[in-house]
């Protein structure tokens, strides 16, 4: 006699209504926008990594030409090999802010903003995410950079401590992070975030001591360049490869890990409450 199975109590196969079916970290939505973000950029890699990382080489060459390939030192080592790490790190964390400043505000211009807010996603997930692409952007960039820096004569470009380049590169990357998803919270245009881009983050990352060192700087100038987080990320990436910084490694790790702190949790409390993207 064949056995018949007993039917299935559909309703003990479902949660109440109301209940929460995703407990702690919701890490299969986490990872499927994780992945939405960085497949956005490699699809035009040539122009989101490989541009950056020829525009990193071609100041190197003008710089190094310009001021003459031979004898001179900066900060106890050749030119090149001290102005190669900060356009580096410098290209690093303006294409962080790049990728950050994007993902919102072409969902706001396109009408998908619900994309972002209707999947159970809470605000620490949907920041993870935001974050974590931009950061790999910058480190592919980072890498980029390093790999073309390598095929011009005279640049030596070993690392002597890594644990100073991986950090100070990550935080840098975070950093800037933090900063374009609020720009892309906050602006309504592309031309917002342009702005934001020409004046405030280009002028940080020209004027933070990649091109020249701060102890040569007048006083008050000298004061005002260590105001610049830039600075710091610059400084100690610098350290990882040549084993000399402008400025206390200790305060630059202090100062990144505070403003990243404040940032972080400044774009989580506008996310938890949909500023400017439930309007």
């Amino acid at each position: 006699m064949t056995n018949i199975p007993a039917p299935c109590d559909t309703a003990s196969a479902f949660a109440p209504p109301g209940s929460p079916t995703i407990r702690n970290v919701n890490w299969g939505g986490l990872k499927t926008l994780y992945l939405k973000e960085v497949r956005r950029f490699l699809k035009v890699q040539l122009q989101t990594v490989w541009a950056p990382a020829i525009n990193s080489l071609l100041f190197l060459v003008i710089f190094t030409v310009a001021q003459g390939r031979g004898g001179r030192l900066m900060g106890g080592v050749p030119f090149a090999d001290f102005i190669a790490p900060g356009l580096i790190i410098m290209s690093m964390m303006q294409q962080s802010f790049a990728n950050s400043s994007f993902a919102l505000l072409v969902a706001k211009v396109q009408g998908t903003i619900v994309d972002y807010l209707m999947p159970p996603l809470s605000a620490g997930e949907l920041l993870s995410a935001m974050v974590g692409a931009a950061v790999t952007r910058a480190v592919m960039v980072g890498g980029a950079s390093w790999l073309v820096m390598l095929i011009w004569p005279g640049v030596h470009m070993w690392v002597q401590h890594p644990v100073e380049v991986i950090f100070f590169g990550l935080a840098g990357s975070m950093l800037l992070a933090f900063m374009g998803v609020l720009t892309s919270m906050w602006a309504e245009k592309f031309d917002h975030t342009t702005t934001i881009a020409n004046f405030v983050v280009a002028p940080l990352a020209l004027l933070s001591g990649t091109f020249y060192s701060i102890d040569r700087l007048a006083p008050i100038f000298a004061t005002i360049s260590r105001i610049n987080p830039f600075h710091y990320a610059i400084s100690g990436f610098r350290y990882g490869f040549i084993g000399t910084a402008d400025s206390p490694l200790a305060t630059g790790v202090s100062y990144l890990l505070t403003l990243d702190l404040v940032l972080g949790l400044a774009c989580y409390i506008l996310l938890r409450r949909g500023w400017k993207l439930r309007n």
